[in-house]
Order: structure tokens, then sequence, then C-alpha cells
């Protein structure tokens, strides 16, 4: 398996490039976006590890040039600890998932490996289920033709979600993806948004779009309800 790592921390991304070496990948490493971005068009690989804050060319630049160019090779964003919007922006240039600086090595391997077992897959600039659509650019939501005003912790979840359309999602891997890994408060938070988005995607429209699955989480239905 081969990998490309982007970031333009020296000590960090050859610590990785060795860390995963010795996992059993081959690694190409590159020090700024540029550079990543070429190695990416001039090479196949099966998974890219891409700091998201880089000078000339951020990761999010280079994520969405290639999501332009109809390469979806799986890609994991490198974020900042408290950068919740610079994982907001991650997700929407079309990378399949983050890691936050500093982060668990093993985590790393473990989302990485998990990227690479499902594969590229393509992420269109508007996502659909059904009628309902989602701009994530643009951060609009409609139900056919009727537009529906989120806020933007409720578009964060209802992102997360039809982006994994037709799968169960776990509370865990919701606020994983939405909150943060190290987030500590209530988790039934969750709930509650889940809830304020039933009571605007759904019940308007007599539609369930969002289904609870007993004891393993949600999951928003492939065909929009």
């Amino acid at each position: 398996m081969r990998v490309l790592v982007v970031d333009d921390e020296v000590r960090l991304a050859d610590g990785v490039r060795r860390g995963l070496e010795a996992e059993g990948f081959a690694v190409d490493v590159a020090h700024n976006g540029v550079d990543g971005l070429w190695r990416a068009r001039e090479t196949t690989y099966d998974a890219i590890v891409l700091d998201l804050m880089m000078p000339g060319m951020s990761g999010w630049k280079v994520c969405e040039a290639l999501r332009a160019e109809e390469n979806w090779t799986p890609v994991l964003m490198l974020t900042a600890k408290d950068g919740e919007w610079d994982q907001v922006d991650a997700l929407d240039a079309g990378a399949d998932d983050y890691v936050t600086k500093p982060f668990s090595y093993p985590v790393l391997v473990a989302r990485l490996r998990a990227l690479i077992r499902r594969g590229g897959v393509e992420r269109p600039v508007a996502l659909e289920a059904g009628d309902l659509h989602v701009d994530p650019a643009a951060r609009r939501v409609r139900r056919g033709d009727t537009p529906i005003e989120l806020t933007s912790r409720e578009f964060a979840v209802l992102l997360h979600l039809i982006r994994h359309k037709g799968q169960v999602v776990s509370k865990r891997d919701l606020i994983g993806g939405v909150w943060d890994d190290d987030f500590d408060g209530d988790p039934n938070i969750v709930e509650v948004y889940v809830g304020h988005l039933r009571r605007k995607l759904d019940r308007p429209f007599e539609r369930t779009a969002i289904e609870t699955v007993r004891g393993a989480g949600y999951r928003l239905a492939a065909d929009g309800g």
C-alpha cells in the first residue's frame, strides 16, 4: 500500500513516514502543497495524509483541486486541535476523514487503514438523498425546491449523515465527526440535534429520512425518506 504524506512540519512528516513504513506501508513525502499536488497527480496512491495549514498552497486547496479533477484517492486531513471550522472546511473540500493535532499515532494508522479498506469514494460538489440536496460549499439545504435554514451545527450533523447515507452512523462517530474526539460534554447532545433536523427536514414534508437504529446509532435513508 502506497501513501503520500504532505506536511510542512519536516520532523512530523518524517516521523509519520517512519511509523507507516514500520507498519508495512510504502511512503512518499512532500513538504508543501504544490509538491504534494504534483505527486498526487503523477502517482497512484492508496491514501493521502494531508496537512490542512501549509504556506503556498493549503491542504484545503490541494484536496479541492484533486476532487475537481475527479481524483477520489482517500484523503486523511490533519487539522489544528482547536480548529472546529478547519475540520468543516476539510470535509467540505472533499476529505474523507480528519485527525486533530496533536494526534494519537495508533488512531492515525487505524483511520488510514479504514479509509484504504473503503477505497476511493466519489465526492461530488452537491450531495443528494432523494429530493434532499446539500451543498457543502455554499452551506445550503433544500427539499425539492424548498430551501431549509439550518444552524451551523445542524448543518454539520446533516453533512456527516448524508456523506454516509444508507449506513448506520454511531453516536460516537457523530461526536467525533461534528464536535471533537476530545468532546467531554453530554453525548445526548447528538439526540438533540437529530431532533432539530427531523423537525426541519422531515415533519414539514411528511418524511422519515433520519432513522434511529436502536443500540447502534442513526441512518439517513439513501432515498431521502
